[in-house]
């Protein structure tokens, strides 16, 4: 079985049905799997299903093999009776809700090949670690700690049997702001814990945060998550937003005491999931590079601002025709250089910027989930752009 030939998910699916184990496997069991192997923190250093062969993946293979699984896993513990055809139905029509603009999932639909090679292709666009685009690591950081969402999404599409796209936009909000409130409860902040809190800050779209001074719970909703794991997945996300090589200071213990609290989590559960993030690191630190970087933030803003320079200039000249032919936003970004934007013309500029990323294929990076973080740093490279008149405002 290999991820990077077609045919893979048809194999897997064999593998699964040959494993004595899979019958009695919950989405409980799999995602402590999934947590050992450091799928929830975005990086697989291991597959959570039996490697038959003797094929050394990569880690985007490992990734792919961990989301299929959990995927597939979802499916047949939810509904009775299944089997893999109804399964990949299933998975192409979920993820067709996904793609609200029809541009990415559904264009691997249109392609040639059967079901299980066009769910191979959407599996390929989701992962997203082009790294003649962008670095590998940084897509690591923001699309594939971001990944579990999907089985969560899926797991409620099955269940409710409603477009899932509410709330899987939902729960990013959740856990982007979640994690904003985290980096925000440090004690002392330096140079680039107030820079990252600034980009996640600025890159909030759904709820009322939007300065420092305003972060607080009272402006997330964590009441709709009931379910254990999604409680889980929230408390691990946001133990891995405040690591870094010393201790946790006092902020960030309040901090996470807090959330548990909100989350009607135990003490031990809390201290279990700060405890496994700090183990994981430790023992898999030499073959992630992330964590090699004595400052995670540094890493993050920095691999952030080379990211979306690179696309920017690859880019330069179709962005320049889109934003011009947009009035308004032009006419937005202009004020915004003799003055303060209030809160709904910042909303505008960034849904039009969003809809201009639509239409530039290289830059789907910015509409994908946890995408909206690089906004801020988009606007940052927009006026290098823009005529001379705006620069001379500027």
């Amino acid at each position: 079985m290999n991820p990077s030939t077609s045919g893979w998910i048809e194999k897997l699916l064999k593998n699964l049905d040959d494993d004595s184990k899979f019958s009695q496997w919950s989405m409980d069991q799999s995602y402590l799997d999934l947590r050992r192997v450091g799928f929830i923190y975005g990086n697989s250093i291991d597959i959570i299903v039996s490697n038959v062969s003797d094929i050394l993946y990569s880690e985007e293979e490992k990734t792919k093999i961990n989301l299929v699984a959990a995927l597939i896993v979802t499916y047949y513990e939810t509904i009775e009776n299944s089997d893999k055809e109804d399964c990949i139905d299933a998975l192409l029509q979920f993820y067709s809700f996904l793609d609200t603009k029809k541009s990415f999932f559904s264009l691997s639909n249109v392609l040639g090949g059967n079901k299980s090679e066009k769910l191979e292709k959407v599996i390929h666009t989701r992962i997203q670690t082009n790294e003649s685009i962008f670095q590998k690591n940084f897509s690591h950081l923001l699309t594939n700690a971001l990944l579990y969402i999907d089985v969560l999404a899926f797991d409620y599409f099955l269940i409710h049997h409603t477009d899932p796209f509410e709330y899987a936009a939902k729960l990013e909000e959740t856990l982007v702001n979640t994690v904003f409130l985290a980096l925000n409860s440090k004690n002392e902040k330096d140079t680039y814990d107030e820079l990252l809190v600034k980009l996640f800050s600025s890159s909030v779209r759904y709820t009322n945060i939007s300065t420092e001074d305003q972060a607080s719970f009272d402006y997330i909703e964590l009441d709709p998550y009931t379910d254990e794991i999604e409680k889980k997945y929230i408390m691990d996300l946001t133990s891995l937003a405040v690591w870094n090589d010393q201790k946790m200071d006092k902020g960030e213990q309040s901090f996470m005491s807090a959330l548990g609290t909100e989350l009607q989590l135990s003490d031990f559960v809390i201290k279990e999931s700060i405890d496994l993030v700090r183990i994981f690191i430790k023992e898999h630190r030499d073959d992630i590079s992330f964590f090699n970087y004595s400052h995670p933030a540094l890493h993050f803003y920095q691999q952030t601002h080379r990211t979306v320079n690179i696309l920017i200039l690859r880019n330069k000249k179709r962005l320049i025709k889109e934003i011009t032919e947009s009035k308004d936003l032009m006419i937005l970004l202009g004020q915004s250089a003799v003055r303060d934007l209030s809160k709904e013309e910042k909303q505008q500029v960034k849904k039009q910027l969003l809809d201009i990323c639509k239409t530039i294929p290289s830059l789907a990076i910015f509409i994908l989930p946890g995408g909206s973080l690089l906004l801020p740093l988009l606007v940052k490279f927009i006026p290098q752009l823009l005529p001379s008149a705006f620069n001379e405002n500027r």
